[in-house]
Order: C-alpha cells, then structure tokens, then sequence
C-alpha cells in the first residue's frame, strides 16, 4: 500500500506543470555577415576565435606574461570569483528546497512546582519533575505548480550570467593589459625620440658656441639653437611622468603596488595582427557579455513563474517519530514512542492584489531584461564593425606617418646641407627638424593605435574569452 501511495505520489509530481512560461530564445534581426561580405571558410569554425588568446599574436613573450599575472592575480577578477561562489551557494539553497527536509531534536527539562500557587501540589506528590523528548521530523513542500523548479531555474541562470560576467571580465582585462603595455612601449619609444633629439640639438648647440665665438654666426642664430634645445629637454620629464603614471596603472591591474615593469619588444618589433579572414556575425552569440544578458533573460523569465504560483494552493506534507518521557533511560522504549503525520495546504483568497503585483513587477523585469539582451548584440555588432573600420584605417594611417618620417628624414638632411653649403639660414634647418620631431611622435603614437585596434577587434569577436576563464579557474 505504501509502495502504491509513493508511485502515486510520484506520478503526480511528473505530471504536474511548472506554470509561467518556458523560455525560447528570441528571434533576432542579425547580418548574415559583415560588411566585406566574407562567408565562414568550412575548415574554420565560430569556435576559432573564441578559443584564441590573441595577444599571443603581438609576439612579446613579456606581455603574454603580463596578461597572465592579470588572470592570476586581478582583484576585480577575485571579487568576480567571489560572486561565483556566492551564486553556486544560493543555487545549492534553492534546489534544495525540492528534497524533504528532515531534522532531528533532542530536549530535556526538570522543573519545580510551587506550592503556594493557584493550585497547590499535595504533601506528597513530588513537587520536582523531569522531562526528556527525542524526534525526527520531515517537512516537504510538494511544488505541484513549479514554484520551486522556477526558483531553482532562475537561480541556475543566475549562477551562469556570473560566470559570464566573470569571463566577460577576463576578456576585458586581457585587452586593457595589452593596451596598457603597448602604451606604456609607446611612452618608451617617444622617451628614445626626445632623448635622441635632446643630444642631436646638445651637438648642435656646441657647434655653434663654437662657431658665434669665431664669429661665424650671430647671437640670434645661437639663441635660437639654444631655445630649440630646451624645447626638446622639457618634453622628456613630460613623457618620463607619463611613462611613471601608465607603469603604476599596469602595476595595479597585474594585482601588483604600483611601481616599474618590465619592457619586452619594441612597438616596431612586435607583430600586429591582422582581421582574422572571415567574421561571421554567428560568433557573436560567443561573446560573454551577450551569453550574460541571456542568462539574465532566462532567470527573470522564471521568475515570472514563481510570482504566479503565489496564486495557486501551497501542499506540504509534515511527519514526527520519536520519543517522550519523564525518564531519560525509558525515552526509546515502546510506551514513550511519539508520532503524527499530516498535510498542510494553503490558498490565498484575498491580498488586495499584492500578488498580481509581483506578477506584473517579474512580467516587467523579463521585459526590461529582453531589451537589454537585445541591446547587447545591437552593440555587439557596432563594436565590431567600428572596430573593423578602426583597424583598416589605423593601418593607413600608420602606413602614411612611415612615409611621412622618411620623407622629412631626407628634407631634414638636405636642409642640414643647404645651411652648410651657405645657401639658407639656420632657421630652414630649425623647422625641417621641428617637423621631423612631431613626425616621429605622431608615428609612434599611429603604430600604438594600430596594434590597439588590432587588439580591440579580437576583443569585441570574444576572442580568447574561453583561454581567458579557464586562465583564471586555474589561478583559483
């Protein structure tokens, strides 16, 4: 009979429905692909990119270090962990609540009536008396409607989006690492540019110191070359506190106090990525922060089922076994045994609306998050194809700045010619290298912002999220 009301039971629990609404991915507006209007090679699945630690291209072993450091050691990183494990624990609760609950008790008590109360104790009833109870109780709340699997699949949705979130993290950090560093070869490189023009400008003075005291040239003409050499001496602390500023910001995003770092290639040296061949907008779906507004759609979707289940009757069953008895050494004994079963069911019959209240909030938050969702991947796609244009560009740019300091290399040089030969003035030679100066800033600066957009296009794909997390799975 027991073995019949437990299949019984069990049926019943099978057939019963979680109300509210399942969760289907929405249909979204997407481009089949980008503005090239590349297809996906068949040897070359969505997966490649996310599975790619991109900043291994730059070909600076320095800097693969670095970015490792930051997935180690990154406090924002830690604290993401932290949300981790708080959502695991909380989805541990939740799900909990669809098993029996079962405790145990165990008491004991010896008191003392008076005998001058309301009702006095006769002489010879033994005033003091002792009392000792032992039980097992059983709880289980029987979810007929779902309440309880809708909480449970919000909270495993709610456990997701924070693991989302935390790679999201990784992806964002390894990005911002390498183009920290990448600045920071930037600052270097126009640190050696101002040094170099410093002790050209110095050689240049000391030849004509030389050539006023001989009488060769005026004191106007050495003023001037005595001015152009202190222009050239202030840029340097300028960069050199630069250089300070973008070292104690990589130190701290390396989990690190503030203070110097090691330099690996130069900005010349290093590799800069090119576009991978093709870019379908199906790798997107890849892209942690997008995962993260889904499974922030999903949670609040089943919520919407536990807001209505409020509406529908509450069953729990509840079970005691035990003892009870005024002797300690009889308290397990036949005569002491204690027990009682029961059901509870509870059914709202009037709350002035307080529950369809809770529905229309959940209905509302599941809208709100369905719009995020879809913002994200409208984002998702303007990152990408600014970012697509971005590299192009920088590229041209680059490749313009390098042509542009080859030419006013030989512009300089041919200035420097005409001044000795007698057939100009020194201020030709001044401004041919005023303008080679700010040339070879403006190329550093062009070959950083190519190898950053380089970066930033990578990191808008999602690629190297999934090296990125277990990266950081492994530091914790």
């Amino acid at each position: 009979m027991k073995h019949l009301a437990l299949s019984s039971l069990t049926a019943l629990l099978l057939a019963a429905c979680a109300v509210g609404p399942d969760y289907q991915r929405p249909t979204l507006e997407t481009p089949a692909s980008w503005r090239s209007g590349k297809a996906l090679p068949a040897n070359e699945p969505p997966e490649t990119l996310a599975n790619l630690a991109w900043w291994t291209l730059i070909e600076d072993p320095v800097l693969d270090g670095l970015v490792a450091e930051a997935l180690a050691n990154n406090r924002d990183l830690k604290i993401a962990a932290a949300r981790i494990d708080e959502a695991a624990g909380m989805l541990g609760s939740t799900r909990a609540q669809l098993f029996p609950q079962l405790g145990a008790g165990l008491s004991g008590s010896r008191a003392q009536a008076s005998q001058r109360g309301v009702t006095p104790l006769p002489a010879t009833v033994d005033r003091q008396n002792n009392q000792y109870s032992a039980a097992l109780n059983v709880g289980w709340e029987i979810d007929l409607f779902g309440r309880l699997r809708r909480a449970t699949e919000a909270s495993r949705a709610d456990l997701l989006a924070t693991e989302e979130a935390r790679r999201a993290l990784a992806l964002s950090l390894a990005s911002t690492v390498a183009n920290s560093y990448i600045n920071l070869r930037d600052l270097d490189n126009q640190l050696l540019i101002a040094q170099r023009t410093l002790q050209t400008r110095i050689e240049a003075l000391r030849i004509f110191d030389l050539r006023y005291k001989g009488g060769v040239v005026s004191e106007m003409e050495l003023a001037q070359v005595r001015a152009e050499v202190e222009v050239a001496r202030i840029a340097i602390p300028t960069v050199e506190q630069s250089i300070a500023v973008q070292e104690n910001a990589l130190s701290v995003l390396l989990g690190r106090l503030p203070g110097p770092i090691t330099r690996g290639k130069t900005l010349a040296e290093m590799g800069l990525p090119l576009p991978p061949v093709s870019l379908p907008a199906s790798v997107l779906t890849r892209r942690p922060d997008i995962r993260q507004a889904e499974q922030n759609l999903i949670a609040n979707n089943a919520r919407i089922g536990v807001a209505k289940a409020a509406y529908f009757p509450n069953v729990t069953l509840t079970g005691l076994l035990g003892g009870s008895s005024v002797s300690f050494s009889d308290l397990f004994t036949g005569p002491a045994r204690v027990w009682s079963y029961g059901a509870d069911i509870t059914l709202p019959i009037f709350n002035a609306g307080a529950i369809a209240g809770q529905v229309q909030a959940a209905e509302a938050r599941q809208a709100l998050a369905l719009e995020q969702y879809r913002q994200s991947i409208e984002n998702a796609f303007r990152e990408v194809d600014d970012s697509l244009v971005g590299g192009a560009k920088s590229r041209d740019i680059l490749e313009a700045r390098i042509r542009q300091v080859d030419a006013l290399k030989t512009y300089a040089r041919n200035a420097q010619l005409r001044y000795d030969a007698g057939y100009s003035a020194y201020l030709e030679v001044l401004d041919a290298e005023r303008s080679l100066f700010g040339a070879q800033i403006n190329e550093s600066q062009a070959r950083a912002q190519a190898l950053i957009a380089a970066t930033t296009l990578y990191k808008v794909l999602g690629g190297g999220w999934e090296a990125s997390a277990n990266a950081t799975s492994t530091a914790r």
